[in-house]
């Protein structure tokens, strides 16, 4: 891997030394490619008030002042108090197609203005220069090539040409990336794009073609789930290969046999991991996704309908029962180079009503302070014990995780039972989470059961809720917490369901929504258990030494439709 990884940074380091292997720049790009996606107005709005909003951050992007000094290097382009994934964005222009979506001349001559402020002080921000990036940037100005450079004067399409050409090599040195996950694909899809715009560089098709068919046999599992098990990373990567097989259809260039094959696999576990709302699922770091541009790239990847009756590469478990969709994380965190955003979400579930989410997960930030605390057991609704995280982080690595992670799915007559298990707490307490679902036919009374069996230890049972769900202790005042009780739920449409648990101190608490483009404040059913007595302690550590497992404390719960 060192070797490996020595070559790339050399090949990289040639590259972009000026004069080598760059031949003649083209005047312009050979062929046109073009954008499949539609862009968004509202964003488009913003950036013309000099506004970038991407995954719920908002940061300054307007063109240079003529010759006044940058406030850093790189200058806005650079700004080290923007969140390193907003600046990255910017960086990647696939927010050009927003100012295309305006349809307006000033959104045209800002789109311009913006590449040419950049290309007048590229800046040293290292998010500015990973390979992701790069091929993101390289893919954007090719495929808005008509929109914003086409008629532009002389000087700033040679300086445009000049810097594509520069990206390329840079591009086709850095592959195979470092990056093990879906950006892998994005990066592919770069140089790729260059290939197609620029055919007389024919290195540029080599090299990529070279690692497609490979790196899709890396990333893409046998059941069609994407190795990240992420909702969010499953988009993305059939989203890119769809742009890659767009590519090769403009370019007249023959597909590998794994292409049509990932696509086809790939797109009925997408589809398996949509709520009611056409949104996506919040495991592993996702965002709902905007519902139409998830329908868009389906029916550019495929033109089948079919939904994926099982995932077991994935881990994923999904539930359809009349109107009720359960949608449950049954694996452990995806593997080294795939993790991440790997969330400590093992054994968490969502759960919508139609097309009204119910029972959620916080979702993930863009700020690292809110991607860290997302992340973490206690952002999903599961089990956390004595205020730890089943799985642990380290330089955005998956450093402690479950070992075994176990499911016995079994359903008859309509009604579905789930039996899991994961080891995540034995390293730390010596516990093993049991969590086992019933739902019954028609989907309307949803049971569970979560107990730790082990050493005795405190531990909480949360169910983020919605934030457009109300909840209202029954009985109680607002917030008190007493043994076991119910919360009556009340979804937009008016539906009601009842949430009732047999045991531990249950209350209703603040929670926060990250599923979107903004935060949003929600609610919470927490059920706190305490450590079970001295003498239970006692009686757990001695059968650790015998055949039997030591007695476990069980939470029953019950999520029924209520009577409208």
């Amino acid at each position: 891997m060192a070797v490996r990884d020595w070559t790339r940074d050399a090949r990289w380091s040639l590259a972009r030394l000026p004069g080598l292997g760059g031949g003649r720049v083209p005047d312009a790009p050979s062929a046109s490619i073009r954008d499949l996606w539609p862009g968004d107005t509202g964003r488009g709005a913003r950036l013309m008030k000099g506004e970038l909003v991407f995954s719920g951050a908002v940061g300054p992007l307007r063109p240079g002042r003529g010759d006044a000094p940058p406030a850093q290097p790189g200058g806005q382009w650079g700004d080290p108090a923007v969140p390193p994934l907003l600046r990255a964005h910017a960086h990647g222009f696939s927010w050009l197609r927003d100012l295309r979506a305006l349809g307006t001349d000033a959104g045209r001559l800002r789109a311009r203005a913006l590449v040419s402020d950049w290309l007048g002080r590229p800046p040293i921000d290292p998010a500015a220069r990973t390979p992701p990036v790069v091929a993101s940037r390289i893919t954007a100005w090719l495929s808005h090539y008509d929109f914003f450079a086409a008629t532009a004067d002389d000087a700033f399409r040679q300086r445009l040409m000049a810097r594509l050409m520069a990206e390329a090599r840079t591009l086709a040195a850095s592959v195979p990336t470092a990056q093990h996950d879906h950006r892998a694909l994005t990066c592919l899809k770069g140089l790729l794009a260059a290939a197609v715009a620029m055919p007389e560089q024919s290195g540029f098709l080599t090299r990529a073609m070279r690692h497609i068919g490979p790196e899709i046999g890396r990333q893409v599992l046998a059941d069609g789930s994407h190795a990240e098990r992420s909702p969010g990373a499953q988009f993305h990567a059939l989203r890119e290969l769809a742009e890659i097989r767009a590519l090769m259809q403009a370019g007249q260039i023959g597909p590998p046999l794994a292409l049509a094959a990932a696509l086809d696999r790939m797109s009925p576990v997408l589809r398996a991991l949509r709520h009611g709302d056409g949104g996506l699922a919040l495991f592993n770091g996702s965002h709902e996704e905007n519902p139409v541009l998830v329908d868009l790239v389906l029916s550019q990847a495929t033109r089948g309908r079919v939904i994926a009756a099982g995932m077991p590469d994935g881990g994923f478990v999904r539930i359809l029962s009349g109107r009720s969709l359960l949608l449950v994380d049954a694996g452990p965190p995806p593997p080294a180079g795939f993790d991440g955003t790997a969330h400590a979400g093992t054994l968490s579930f969502e759960m919508s009503a139609g097309r009204e989410r119910l029972i959620t997960n916080c979702g993930t930030g863009m700020l690292p302070a809110w991607r860290d605390a997302l992340r973490a057991t206690a952002a999903h609704s599961t089990v956390s014990v004595e205020d730890t995280s089943s799985s642990e982080f380290r330089a955005n690595t998956v450093s402690r995780r479950p070992a075994h992670v176990t499911l016995d799915h079994r359903q008859a007559s309509g009604a579905h039972w789930l039996d899991l298990s994961h080891d995540g707490y034995v390293p730390n307490f010596g516990a093993v989470h049991h969590r086992r679902i019933y739902i019954a036919d028609g989907g309307e009374d949803v049971r569970g059961e979560d107990s730790l069996v082990g050493r005795p230890n405190r531990f909480v049972l949360r169910f983020h809720l919605h934030p457009s769900v109300k909840a209202a202790r029954e009985g109680d005042e607002p917030g008190s917490a007493e043994e076991g009780g119910a919360v009556l739920l009340t979804l937009p449409s008016g539906s009601t369901w009842r949430f009732r648990v047999d045991s531990g101190r249950l209350s209703v608490e603040d929670s926060i929504y990250l599923g979107g483009d903004t935060p949003r404040r929600s609610l919470q059913i927490v059920i706190n258990v305490p450590p079970q007595p001295a003498a239970a302690d006692a009686e757990a550590e001695e059968a650790t030494h015998a055949d039997d497992p030591p007695p476990a404390k069980a939470i029953r719960w019950a999520l029924i439709r209520a009577e409208s």
